[in-house]
């Protein structure tokens, strides 16, 4: 779950995911508090960046370095893998007639996956999904390398989705982080299912974080047990432009709220997009040392829910700024 710092630092991290349209800093070296992949100092640089508006200068070396990023895909589920990295994540969902990705990376990570994919076997030839969750570079951006890597592969997003990820790779040309988009492929919308072998994916329509953005709930397997998992496609306001955007982003967390609290087959697992905001690494390290018979670290239905509503007081504040904001023109 995520900790409770998170949700006190978010009202100052609205802008801080600008990131996503900033082109990153390389640099040979990066700062050594963010050594080692530990979600809180990670949250402290990002709680800087949006507190100033100026990405701090180790943030950008440590964003933009491939030594930094780098993680080793592991199991996180009997059908799930992480093949990610460090700032960013990426799942792969295994099911009887081939396997499910969800976001691409960019640059020369998006490369990478490929090896990463073969590391927990799964061949190019066996992925017949691309889930993308909204048009941002660090979740799109590798859509271009992969789509030629991966034959069997439809790329899925909503149509706002594919456009915003269009624009954003067009303004990037100017950047000194260009990179290209697809065409659009699989256009999904609220409520569709993609059924692949003996699992279901659902996307929906989720806008807030962008108006494109889609989430999606899978089932993950744990021993004998079963649980609905779900990725949140955005959870950052950092793009938030208007009083009527905010209101979406409310009635998306109003959405899955509803899905969490639900009789039958409740969401309890959040497997997140970017895993420093609901402390993945630490997670992943409990697995390590799991006893039998306990409760895996990442099944958390009160935790997931606590999140949301956390996040819907964020998204009503942010509401009255967008309403003052309105006022004053």
């Amino acid at each position: 779950m995520f900790e409770t710092t998170y949700f006190k630092r978010t009202s100052s991290l609205v802008t801080a995911f600008t990131v996503c349209s900033l082109g990153l800093l390389s640099a040979p070296s990066f700062a050594a508090d963010l050594n080692g992949c530990q979600s809180a100092p990670i949250l402290e640089k990002f709680e800087k960046f949006g507190e100033t508006g100026k990405m701090p200068r180790e943030l950008g070396m440590w964003l933009g370095n491939p030594e930094a990023q780098a993680i080793e895909p592991y199991q996180v589920f009997d059908n799930v893998d992480y093949v990610g990295i460090c700032w960013v994540s990426s799942w792969v969902v295994k099911t009887s007639d081939g396997a499910v990705l969800i976001d691409t990376l960019y640059g020369p990570f998006a490369d990478q996956l490929i090896g990463k994919l073969d590391k927990v076997g799964v061949k190019p030839e066996d992925v017949k999904y691309v889930l993308i969750t909204h048009g941002h570079f660090d979740h799109a951006g590798g859509a271009y390398q992969l789509k030629s890597l991966l034959p069997n592969a439809r790329f899925v997003m909503t149509a706002e989705g594919f456009a915003e990820a269009k624009k954003g790779a067009e303004m990037s040309k100017v950047s000194p982080r260009a990179w290209k988009m697809i065409e659009p492929d699989m256009v999904v919308y609220n409520g569709t299912k993609i059924t692949l072998g003996d699992n279901v994916f659902t996307a929906y329509a989720t806008p807030g974080h962008t108006p494109g953005t889609a989430s999606y709930e899978y089932t993950v397997n744990d021993g004998s047990k079963s649980y609905q998992a779900f990725t949140v496609g955005g959870l950052g306001m950092n793009a938030i432009r208007s009083q009527e955007q905010a209101e979406d982003y409310i009635g998306s967390v109003e959405a899955i709220l509803a899905m969490v609290e639900r009789d039958e087959k409740p969401l309890q697992v959040h497997l997140s997009a970017h895993g420093f905001s609901n402390n993945l690494p630490e997670n992943a390290a409990k697995l390590k040392t799991r006893q039998e018979g306990e409760l895996h670290p990442m099944v958390d239905k009160e935790g997931f829910e606590a999140q949301l509503l956390r996040l819907r007081g964020i998204a009503e504040d942010r509401v009255e700024i967008e309403k003052a904001k309105k006022k004053r023109l």
